[in-house]
C-alpha cells in the first residue's frame, strides 16, 4: 500500500506541475500573441536570398564594366577615402555628371536591384 500511496501522490504531483506549465504558457503567452500582430507575409521574389541574388548580379555587372572601362574604374578607384562620405558622393556624382555615358551605364547596370526595391517596398 505504501508503494500505491506514494504513486498516488507522486501522479496528483506531477499532474499539478503539468497542469501549472500548460496555463503558464497558454495565458503567459496569450498577451505577447496578442500585442505583436503576426509579420506581414514577404511577397513573392521579395525574400533575403532574392534581394542577395539581385546584389550580387550588380555587383558582378558592375565590376565587368569597370575592368572592360579602365578610365572610369580608375576615376572610381581615385576618390579619396578618409573624408567624410558626403565628399566621396559628392566625388563621385561629379565624375558622373562630367561623363553623362557611364552615368547611364551603370544606372543601367543597377536598374533590376532598383526594380527589386521598388516592387518588394
Amino acid at each position: 500500500m505504501l508503494f500505491s500511496n506514494c504513486a498516488a501522490r507522486r501522479a496528483v504531483t506531477y499532474g499539478i506541475a503539468a497542469g501549472i506549465t500548460v496555463g503558464t504558457v497558454l495565458f503567459g503567452a496569450a498577451p505577447a500573441a496578442i500585442a505583436d500582430p503576426a509579420p506581414a507575409p514577404v511577397p513573392p521574389g521579395c525574400t533575403a536570398a532574392d534581394i542577395a541574388q539581385a546584389t550580387a548580379g550588380v555587383m558582378a555587372a558592375t565590376a565587368e564594366y569597370l575592368f572592360a572601362h579602365p578610365d572610369v574604374n580608375a576615376a572610381l578607384s581615385s576618390v579619396e577615402r578618409p573624408q567624410p562620405r558626403e565628399d566621396v558622393r559628392a566625388d563621385i556624382e561629379n565624375y558622373l555628371t562630367g561623363n553623362p555615358q557611364a552615368a547611364a551605364d551603370l544606372r543601367g547596370i543597377r536598374q533590376p536591384l532598383t526594380d527589386l526595391q521598388d516592387r518588394c517596398r
